[in-house]
């Protein structure tokens, strides 16, 4: 996966840096073409001129470089780089140049490239616990998501201060792996005559998109309903993901569901029952991208009650009736053009339910995910999917956020064969 791929490695002033070493090697070996940049404090870690004798090219650190020795003179390399890159990797990245890159300072060669890239950025936080907790980290690490960069969680052991705890650099075999996984669904950059193959951005931007997300809730009484665990958490991460990259989101969301944390740019709307939700899809059934996240009740009672009914009244009998099929309906009244997706959460045949279900509803594309796997469904961070389209099925996890822009990236910009 890794011959021919153009990567440029960050690295930053931390005592990790010395583990770039090792992943350039790696990278190399595995048949990568490697280009560096350091910040400033990083070079009192390591050298740049050891960098330079592994990639055979300058290490650029300073945008405009007092003493050219070692380093690019060309004040426009950032530019070249950030076209020439297929991956950039910020390994180590300290809470310092991580603040930066999320607040888009420029005071360096290697800031300036993250901001000059048009390829996938693949941040790996490393510092101390207490630091990687702080507020303002994980307030950073949470705006990188929004912002479209992929982030390492790193790892947990022994670190500099003599503690342990979160925080160390993974391994290199682990930041090639998440490497890999980044580039199998993440578009070429590569310059063919004046043709560039597009990015996710410059599919979606200015699409309308509509997400769903969160439970519908089917009352009884005032007090007792029908619902599901849902979070909505998926839905949220879909919805980020898509306007990170240049989508005009709309966010019908639960209104058990906080949607606070969402960039302002999504218009967020409120729903309680199926009802409610169907009547809000048909208003927006004219988008040009349509994401139905949200866990839909499929019955509810035949009879809702105004008052609560009281344990000592009677025995209480509940007959349900089927609800709205939303996703059916939009299958049979979509637009030209209009891409459809849905949900299936399965406890059972997950590919054979998810392949119905597709022909079944008559959408694009079913993302199907199983209850039963590790770290999959109902109020995790993170997810197992598999995406299952027409012709072809890929598999994808990670946190939800990582997993929806893979997902967006395989159906709208897909990588081409190199």
């Amino acid at each position: 996966m890794m011959r021919g791929k153009h990567i440029v490695i960050g690295v930053t002033g931390g005592i990790a840096a010395y583990k770039a070493v090792y992943l350039v090697r790696q990278l190399q070996e595995a048949g990568a073409e490697v280009r560096v940049t350091m910040t400033e404090a990083a070079t009192r870690f390591v050298a740049g001129n050891t960098f330079a004798a592994l990639t055979r090219h300058d290490v650029p650190v300073h945008i405009f470089p007092d003493n050219p020795t070692g380093i690019s003179t060309n004040w426009t390399q950032h530019i070249h780089w950030g076209e020439w890159a297929d991956l950039m990797v910020i390994a180590p990245c300290t809470a310092n140049s991580l603040a930066k890159i999320v607040h888009g300072f420029s005071d360096s060669m290697l800031t300036t490239t993250v901001l000059a890239a048009r390829c996938p950025v693949l941040i790996c936080p490393t510092m101390d616990g207490e630091m990687y907790r702080a507020p303002s980290t994980r307030y950073n690490l949470n705006k990188a998501e929004e912002l479209g960069y992929h982030l390492l969680t790193p790892d947990h052991g022994y670190l500099a201060s003599g503690m342990e705890g979160v925080g160390r650099l993974p391994d290199t075999d682990v930041i090639i792996d998440r490497m890999i996984q980044i580039l199998e669904v993440a578009p070429s950059r590569r310059v063919s005559g004046e043709k560039v193959t597009p990015t996710l951005r410059e599919v979606l931007t200015g699409k309308k998109m509509l997400v769903t997300c969160g439970p519908t809730r089917e009352y009884l009484d005032p007090v007792r309903f029908l619902s599901n665990p849902s979070t909505g958490k998926m839905g949220m991460a879909m919805a980020a993901a898509a306007a990170a990259h240049g989508a005009e989101v709309t966010l019908l969301h639960s209104d058990s569901v906080s949607t606070t944390a969402l960039s302002p740019s999504i218009r967020k709307l409120a729903f309680t029952t199926t009802e409610d939700l169907f009547r809000q899809v048909k208003t927006h059934a004219g988008c040009d991208i349509i994401i139905m996240t949200a866990a839909v009740s499929d019955f509810r009672p035949v009879q809702t009650h105004s008052q609560k009914v009281k344990k000592a009244e009677a025995d209480l009998n509940v007959v349900l009736e089927r609800t709205p099929d939303i996703l059916k309906w939009l299958g049979e009244h979509r637009k030209n053009g209009q891409v459809l997706i849905g949900f299936a959460m399965e406890t059972r045949d997950l590919l054979k339910q998810a392949r119905e279900k597709r022909i079944r509803k008559g959408a694009d594309w079913i993302v199907a995910n199983d209850l039963a796997a590790d770290g999959s469904g109902f109020a995790f961070d993170t997810n197992q999917v598999v995406l299952v389209g027409a012709h072809s099925e890929v598999h994808f996890e990670g946190t939800k956020y990582d997993v929806s822009r893979n997902v967006l990236h395989h159906i709208f910009a897909p990588q081409p064969p190199l």
